[in-house]
């Protein structure tokens, strides 16, 4: 045991010697493919010409951009499942120790980097394995905190349960060890030197560029592909001298694509299905909405794609298979990361229900909606105004019947180009607000020096 203790210190102490300079662990316990915030920051370092070791999950594929970048290097982390053994809180524990070997183990397989760049959450083991592998490497720590990780555990344990307790106290002692941190609103920047006593440079979630208005022709491809597998996307009439969906047609002749008369509006959303997120809620105004259309309101029919992955899923599509509704369609797909983009850039409104679990958050899905130019109506919360101005660029809504009110009145004489709807779409246009790239070499890129 001496000896191998001798022997990982000699190896530790050779790469902590070997110099990291240029080279950046971008790291996350989680599955990469859903860490588009991580994603970025590896494309940003890489457009800078440092060496990026991708580190976390891979359950889904990233984007092909950072598939087809030289600058960065995937290091998968194994996930850990099957610990089951003995009480929920041993097991917990197990967990937490197997991880922190697991980790520390890959971390320091990889070439010493200068900097470590790691999401919160999940900051339980990650702060403290990175804290450790930077020590020995001389490394330094960032921490680029996107919620609190004990906020998302009192969600299903409760705000006095000893493990919440337990992972405060550990996110605001590990956190203050930190170089640098960054965080995703003023009002987290705020409570984290507060309350945490750790002060942190505000970096907003910002578009990429992919994120954009889709072209006509490009929606039919999409509608297209889509409508292989979804019956929402089939076309609600045949026509022999046309290729269609139920939102595009292209001519057999000319190849030109038009929107379909009467098509039905298109309303999308996206989650993890996680309890900081009460679909509902959605389900809720669109009973309320079918109703309208009952009674007479000249409302179109609507499409609703709710996209993502996550523990409630099944839960939700359960309720969601009891609904009878005549003129709302409902579908829940997992996009490839490049047909997210364009569906987003296709649709008529967004839909968020992501409540912080914290209040110091803000929704990406939305930030990415407003990228492609789409309205949102958002549900409320504390520093939601951050990113969602009401009557601006969207509408923020509280219940479900205030929910069914707004889609009732955006809606109405859909799809004139005139009201609400129009009005949020021009406003975003000429918003012309920074995209990543900008915002981070603004941000970020002083952190790290000036070589390049």
């Amino acid at each position: 045991t001496g000896a191998v203790a001798v022997l990982l210190f000699l190896l530790l102490w050779r790469r902590r010697r070997a110099g990291g300079a240029g080279r950046v662990c971008v790291a996350v316990l989680g599955d990469l493919g859903r860490s588009p915030r991580m994603q970025y920051h590896a494309l940003a370092l890489a457009r800078h010409g440092r060496e990026v070791a991708l580190l976390g999950y891979l359950q889904n594929r990233p984007h092909r951009d950072v598939l087809r970048s030289e600058n960065i290097r995937l290091v998968p982390v194994a996930e850990l499942r099957g610990l089951r053994v003995g009480p929920k809180l041993f097991q917990y524990v197990l967990k937490v120790l197997v991880q922190s070997v697991q980790l520390l183990y890959t971390l320091l397989r990889i070439d010493q980097p200068s900097y470590v760049l790691l999401q919160n959450p999940p900051g339980l083991p990650s702060i403290a394995v990175a804290w450790v592998a930077g020590l020995f490497w001389g490394s330094k720590l960032i921490i680029d905190w996107h919620n609190y990780g004990y906020t998302i555990m009192s969600l299903s344990h409760g705000r006095n349960h000893p493990l919440v307790l337990i992972a405060k106290w550990y996110e605001k002692l590990f956190g203050r060890l930190s170089d640098y941190n960054l965080c995703v609103t003023d009002a987290m920047k705020k409570d984290l030197w507060v309350n945490f006593k750790i002060k942190a440079v505000t970096l907003y979630d910002k578009p990429a560029s992919y994120f954009k208005e889709t072209p006509l022709d490009l929606q039919h491809n999409l509608f297209m592909k889509l409508a292989k597998d979804y019956e929402p996307f089939k076309p609600r009439a045949v026509n022999p001298r046309a290729e269609g969906s139920a939102f595009t047609e292209r001519d057999g002749k000319s190849g030109n694509v038009v929107k379909t008369r009467g098509r039905p509006a298109l309303l999308i959303s996206s989650t993890s299905w996680t309890e900081d997120e009460d679909f509902s809620v959605l389900l809720r105004a669109l009973e309320d909405y079918e109703r309208f259309i009952t009674e007479g309101a000249k409302l179109p029919a609507l499409v609703c794609v709710i996209t993502g992955k996550g523990p409630l899923r099944d839960y939700y599509n359960g309720l969601i298979q009891k609904l009878h509704f005549k003129h709302i369609q409902i579908c829940t797909p997992w996009l490839e990361a490049e047909d997210y983009p364009l569906l987003l850039g296709s649709a008529d409104l967004g839909v968020c229900l992501h409540k912080s679990s914290s209040g110091l958050d803000l929704p990406m899905k939305v930030v990415d909606m407003f990228g492609c130019c789409l309205p949102v109506c958002a549900i409320h919360f504390e520093c939601l105004h951050e990113l969602v101005k009401h009557n601006e660029n969207g509408l923020i809504f509280r219940d479900s019947k205030e929910l069914a009110q707004q889609l009732k009145m955006l809606f109405l004489e859909f799809p004139a180009l005139e009201g609400k709807l129009h009005s949020f779409r021009e406003n975003l246009r000429v918003s012309r607000q920074l995209r990543w790239d900008e915002s981070w070499d603004q941000t970020v890129l002083p952190l790290l020096g000036n070589k390049e």
